[in-house]
């Protein structure tokens, strides 16, 4: 048996529970990782809620990302071994003891991170990679804005975007979000007291925009790019509802597109886990992409690392910590 932390019923951050649960038992081409740390991300919180079902097939537990050592390998797995520090992109089942996924979902510990930094890279790498890189094709010398720039997404979307040679913009609600964001390489901008549209607009548009707001911003975002831009939308904190005047959408030659990661397939999942081996371990093994860590909760305080992400007070991601393994 393992301990867990599970949803006892949709609601608040009270629901959440700590359990006993049957340790996961790999399936073929699986591995199972006992977890040390684990990531808290907003589907996470919109699972709790009621309104983010796992898929079919999942664990009904949260959890999307972890580090930890391999404790067990499924039929067909040749990847890796036991004893063997990995990070991982999860279905879900993160907040616990021991968790199962796919093999080729998982990644070697880039050298000179921890298992605690680690654990923070998954999700946020996954998504940001496949969205502004792959999705989204940016390129040096582009102009990049991403909202939410003191996110887990955002402060890794400021730094894979520097290190690929764009400018780049970030929206932040404070000072000393703003603050955070210029020290990762963007420029700030506060959205409760400036426009980021006129201020895109007035460097020539932006290229690229990753947004996961929604709602008004949707068109907003529209009028800040430039012709040929691209709006790439990853989720609707505001909404996923706007009224858009789709004309400047054709007379600028714009692409609005947009993903989740989680519905993936596996194939899919595993080919953006080759590609970040092969092109962005490296920038974070030389320190131009590092994980941003706001705070560690352990896994019994599940509760108050769901109310802290709620509150938007967080700059970078927040972590559970599970076990402490060398």
């Amino acid at each position: 048996m393992m301990k867990a932390v599970e949803i006892s019923t949709p609601g608040g951050a009270e629901v959440l529970r700590l359990t006993d649960r049957p340790v996961p038992v790999p399936g073929h081409g699986q591995i199972l990782i006992r977890v040390a740390w684990s990531g808290v991300n907003r589907p996470d919180v919109l699972q709790r809620a009621g309104s983010y079902a796992p898929p079919p097939g999942a664990s009904d537990l949260p959890g999307l990302e972890c580090a930890g050592r391999v404790a067990a390998v499924g039929p067909g797995v040749t990847r890796w071994k036991e004893g063997d520090a990995v990070c991982a992109l999860l279905p879900g089942g993160g907040y616990a003891e021991y968790v199962t996924c796919p093999a080729d979902h998982a990644l070697p510990i880039p050298k000179g991170l921890s298992l605690r930094e680690a654990a923070a890279l998954p999700e946020t790498c996954f998504t940001v990679w496949s969205n502004i890189v792959i999705r989204g094709g940016l390129e040096a010398g582009e102009r990049f804005l991403v909202h939410g720039g003191t996110s887990g997404i955002g402060t890794t979307a400021i730094q894979i975007a520097r290190a690929l040679g764009a400018r780049v913009w970030a929206t932040a609600g404070s000072a000393q979000k703003c603050a955070a964001c210029e020290r990762l390489g963007a420029q700030a901008i506060n959205y409760r007291s400036e426009d980021f549209v006129e201020i895109l607009r007035a460097e020539g548009g932006a290229n690229l925009i990753l947004d996961m707001v929604g709602g008004d911003y949707i068109a907003r975002n529209i009028r800040a790019l430039d012709d040929d831009g691209r709006l790439v939308m990853i989720a609707f904190l505001g909404g996923p509802k706007a009224a858009i005047n789709f004309a400047p959408i054709m007379t600028k030659r714009l692409t609005v597109t947009g993903s989740t990661l989680r519905p993936q397939s596996d194939l899919a999942k595993a080919g953006i886990a080759e590609t970040l081996r092969n092109q962005l371990w490296p920038l974070v093994e030389t320190g131009q992409v590092r994980p941003i860590i706001d705070s560690e909760f352990a896994l019994a305080e599940a509760v108050r690392a769901h109310r802290h992400m709620e509150s938007s007070e967080h700059i970078g991601k927040i972590l559970l910590k599970v076990a402490d393994l060398a």
